[in-house]
C-alpha cells in the first residue's frame, strides 16, 4: 500500500477510536492552559516530499556551440522519500475556538526524479532511465489559522490552514534539475490536542502545495555537457508537494 494511504488510514482510525474512548468524563489535565494568550513549544516530525511536473514532450534543442538535437524525455517523481522536520511553535489565542500560529521549521529531505528518454533504448528495448536525487533543505515560516473544537476530557481536535514561505538551502550543484531559492506554499491539516499531566502533546498531519513553479530555469546555463540538455529541458514547471506528520510539545 502506498505510504500516503497508510498515513491517511492511520489518521482515520485515530479519529474513530478517540471518540469511542472518551465517552465518560475524567479529570482534566491542565484545565486552564488554553486560556493563556500565548503558548510556546517545540516540534519534531517526519515529511515526505513529492512534486507535480509539467513535461515538455518532444522538442528541438539549440546547442550552445551551434547546431540542434532532438529530445523527448519524460520526468516524474517515482517514489515518496521520507525526511525529518524540527521547529519551534508560538500560538496566540484569538478567541475560544481560533488561534494564530507561527511555526518556524526546518525540513530535511529529497525528491527522487526519474527521467525516461524515449529516443534511447536500453538492452531490453525499453526507454533509457536516469535518476536524480533532488536534495532539499527547507526553512519554512508558516502562519496558520487554527480552529479547535470544544474540549472533551483531555482531547481537542482541530483543523488548520495557512501560507508558508519557504527558503531552500540546498546547493546549486544539482545534476539536471534545480529548484529556486524561495517559494510559497499553501498548507492545510488536522490534528488533536492531548492534555497530559505535565505538557500538551499535539500530533498533526498537514499537506503542503506550492502555489507557483519552483523550477530554476537558469540552472540550464550552468550545464557543460550537451547530452544533459534533453533532461534539463524536459520540464517546464515544478510544483512542490509535501506531507508532514508533526508532534508538537507545549
Amino acid at each position: 500500500m502506498n505510504m500516503k494511504y497508510r498515513i491517511l488510514s492511520l489518521l482515520l482510525w485515530f479519529c474513530a477510536v478517540v471518540p469511542m474512548t472518551a465517552q465518560r468524563r475524567v479529570v482534566q489535565n491542565k484545565p486552564y492552559i488554553d486560556l493563556r494568550p500565548l503558548h510556546f513549544g517545540i516540534s519534531l516530525g517526519f515529511n515526505m516530499q513529492d512534486a507535480e511536473m509539467t513535461n515538455v514532450g518532444p522538442q528541438t534543442i539549440d546547442l550552445p556551440e551551434g547546431g540542434q538535437m532532438e529530445g523527448s524525455v519524460l520526468c516524474d517523481v517515482d517514489t515518496w522519500n521520507p525526511g525529518f522536520s524540527v521547529g519551534v511553535l508560538a500560538d496566540m489565542r484569538l478567541s475560544r475556538h481560533f488561534s494564530l500560529r507561527f511555526c518556524p521549521s526546518m525540513h530535511f529531505g529529497q525528491k527522487h526524479l526519474l527521467f525516461r528518454n524515449l529516443l534511447e533504448m536500453n538492452e531490453s528495448g525499453k526507454p533509457l532511465e536516469i535518476s536524480q536525487d533532488l536534495k532539499n533543505t527547507y526553512i519554512s515560516v508558516p502562519v496558520d489559522l487554527k480552529f479547535s473544537a470544544e474540549r472533551f476530557n483531555n482531547y481537542r481536535p482541530y483543523i488548520m490552514g495557512g501560507l508558508t514561505p519557504m527558503l531552500n538551502l540546498a546547493g546549486k550543484n544539482q545534476d539536471y534539475v534545480a529548484l529556486k531559492r524561495t517559494e510559497l506554499m499553501l498548507e492545510v491539516g488536522l490534528g488533536c490536542d492531548f492534555y497530559l499531566p505535565f505538557f500538551k502533546l499535539i500530533p498533526e498531519l498537514k499537506f503542503c502545495y506550492g502555489l507557483s513553479s519552483s523550477l530554476d530555469k537558469n540552472h540550464i546555463n550552468e550545464l557543460r555537457n550537451a547530452n544533459d540538455l534533453p533532461y534539463a529541458k524536459s520540464i517546464s514547471s515544478i510544483h512542490s508537494k509535501m506531507i508532514v506528520l508533526t508532534f508538537y510539545f507545549e
